[in-house]
């Protein structure tokens, strides 16, 4: 007879089993990439071209990358590009907050013929294809002056920032009974007072996780600097790709090390939030 299973056991079967390697294969193919990009980022000059796991590992890329050397080798300043990603997207997700809070806001709580069409038009403006906009948007930024400024990628990049921010929002105002509201007005609050004090607070972990989703885009976002930015207003997504060519020669290492020290800033804003993101990401998802 078979023996009983405990609370929370499951019975081993074929097809778990199955599921379980294909599983894992799944997980080693998807995280295969980003460590071969670390190790790459460790190997010298000698052994970049190389495919074996044995090699003298090294963490001079990392400090050539950040340095006058590899300023020399690619004409690309990769800490000055760094920083400028820095401004460029965290100024796009301080204007989108700034514009975007009290646009969902509106939009969770009144209604009205067409509102649900104009959400989808803002939102469609996030997965049109960026090449549909940027020759016009080429023309109009070297005719006004915004071409290679950081005021004009912080424009452009609204794009990719407040239709997320808006979308996002909204379904978490939606989620807040109206009654806390009403009730502050019926304590002698003001429309805007009840929404600053009462329904904003409510929805900081929704504002962390739109914040983190959309400076993640922005920072990632490559078409809008390749074209509408140099030297001044370059974006370190366009400086990785510098040390793929520069100098006439391909810096596989470098490349590597550039791309590891691009993916830690919104990897250390996501460790820095992930107390709000993780409530913000489950906020909205069941509705009652």
């Amino acid at each position: 007879m078979a023996s009983e299973l405990m609370p929370g056991q499951k019975r081993f079967t074929v097809g778990a089993v199955a599921a379980d390697i294909v599983l894992v294969v799944w997980f080693v193919f998807s995280l295969f990439p980003i460590l071969w990009m670390f190790l790459l980022a460790l190997k010298t000059p000698a052994e970049q071209t190389t495919t074996y796991f044995k090699f003298s590992p090294t963490f001079e890329n990392f400090g050539t990358v950040l340095s006058q050397k590899g300023t020399d080798l690619t004409s690309v300043d990769f800490k000055s590009a760094l920083l400028t990603s820095l401004i460029n997207c965290g100024g796009a997700v301080l204007v989108s907050l700034a514009i975007g809070i009290p646009a969902a806001y509106a939009a969770g709580r009144w209604k009205y013929k067409g509102s649900n069409d104009l959400m989808f038009n803002m939102l469609s403006f996030r997965f049109a294809p960026e090449l549909m906009v940027i020759v016009p948007l080429f023309v109009i930024y070297n005719q006004i002056g915004l071409f290679d400024t950081k005021l004009g990628m912080v424009w452009v990049l609204q794009l990719v920032t407040m239709p997320l921010v808006v979308w996002i929002l909204r379904s978490y105002f939606e989620d807040l009974p109206e009654d806390l509201e009403q009730a502050a007005l019926l304590d002698g609050y003001t429309r805007k007072r009840a929404f600053v004090m009462v329904a904003l607070p409510l929805v900081r972990p929704g504002i962390a996780a739109a914040a983190l989703l959309s400076f993640i885009f922005a920072w990632n976002n490559y078409v809008f600097p390749l074209i509408l930015a140099d030297s001044n207003a370059g974006t370190v997504t366009v400086a990785v790709t510098k040390f793929l060519g520069g100098g006439g020669q391909a810096y596989y290492n470098l490349t590597a090390a550039a791309a590891v020290i691009a993916a830690l800033p919104p990897l250390i804003l996501a460790l820095t939030i992930q107390r709000y993101l993780v409530r913000g990401l489950s906020f909205g998802a069941v509705k009652s």
